[in-house]
């Protein structure tokens, strides 16, 4: 399958939007800013929204492919405040520019990749922050915004069954059963955050946490298997939406511009050596519900197949995870509009309505 094209403008309505939201973007002043994972979902975004901006600031963008990051950031190429950094997140950061904000959002977050590579998905979750910080310690940083991950809640209390049961807080811990392949993901994600917070109390770093739920948006890949890439990708080829289990799994959800939103919020506004769930109480819905949407904008079918065991491995077999965004909300931060909403709007940016 070719690269995905999409028609932009409701997107970058959005992206607009968010560059207006009422902050204290003077900080950003005459600083440069790395976003690491900026050919992803979410830093690519990020990006966008920094850019605009009229702001007196450079955006470096970094990740490991300069093809893809060419065609994604085409538009601001001549634009004095954009640079593009070669940067594998796993190695120590060679250059000798300081970079006054850094957004951490490099990570293998794809269910292929803890199925496949999961000791690189540690090394990279673990090793990213620790060579960011140091580079960091050593060139004024004034602040990192790591982007961790709900999956660090593992499984709750609470069931499918009782789906108005407690949501997960900033303080709340729930299971992970670390001998198994697929917990590289939220192990090291952990490992990673209590790193972040080592570095504030030993070494006087500035480190704020953010934890989004699950995130979707355009500029997925053909390579993409989160659920929400897979769905899409069937109804765009005119296929019936093909589900790897029963879908009962509950999940919050959030649109990757107010996503980014709350990044923002969290970078420029949120309390050092804290964590902010990333979270759209309107958008908390199960799997099943999640494909028969986005069938239902394509006009299509919802199936069942059996994972055979590769891809088994790699999925998140916990059954309800919804988060609280109390915290972020004291920020300021606001979400409106629910999933039908804006997967209605992503289907027009993806001509499938």
């Amino acid at each position: 399958m070719a690269e995905i094209t999409y028609k932009m403008k409701d997107y970058f309505d959005d992206i607009r939007e968010a560059a207006a939201e009422q902050l204290p973007w003077e900080k950003l002043e005459g600083k440069n800013i790395l976003v690491t994972g900026a050919t992803g979902l979410i830093g690519g975004c990020l990006v966008e929204v920094l850019m605009a901006r009229e702001g007196g600031y450079h955006v470096y963008a970094a990740g490991r492919d300069e093809e893809r990051a060419r065609q994604r950031f085409l538009d601001y190429t001549s634009d004095r405040r954009f640079h593009f950094l070669k940067f594998d997140v796993s190695l120590p950061l060679q250059s000798d520019i300081t970079f006054h904000y850094i957004v951490h959002a490099a990570s293998g977050a794809s269910p292929s990749a803890f199925a496949t590579s999961p000791v690189e998905v540690i090394k990279a979750n673990i090793l990213g922050v620790s060579n960011l910080l140091d580079y960091g310690i050593d060139h004024s940083l004034e602040r990192m915004l790591y982007v961790s991950s709900g999956e660090v809640y593992g499984e709750g209390g609470a069931t499918i069954d009782t789906p108005d049961g407690k949501a997960f807080d900033e303080t709340d811990s729930g299971y992970v059963d670390c001998a198994t392949q697929r917990a590289c993901y939220p192990s090291s994600k952990r490992a990673a955050e209590t790193l972040c917070i080592s570095y504030c109390a030993q070494y006087g770093a500035d480190v704020v946490i953010a934890r989004p739920c699950h995130v979707y948006g355009p500029f997925f890949t053909c390579h993409d298997n989160r659920v929400y890439a897979q769905f899409l990708r069937n109804v765009m080829r005119g296929e019936d939406i093909v589900m790897k289990s029963d879908g009962s799994q509950f999940r919050s959800w959030c649109y990757v511009v107010d996503c980014v939103r709350a990044l923002l919020y969290i970078l420029l506004k949120g309390e050092k050596a804290s964590a902010y769930n990333i979270a759209d109480a309107g958008s908390n819905v199960s799997i099943r519900q999640l494909a028969e949407t986005i069938a239902s904008l394509g006009g299509r079918r919802v199936v069942i197949e059996k994972p055979d065991t590769k891809e088994a491995s790699g999925y998140n077999v916990v059954k309800k995870s919804i988060f609280s965004t109390s915290k972020l909300q004291r920020l300021g931060w606001t979400v409106e509009g629910g999933m039908a909403e804006k997967l209605s709007h992503l289907a027009s940016c993806l001509h499938l309505s």
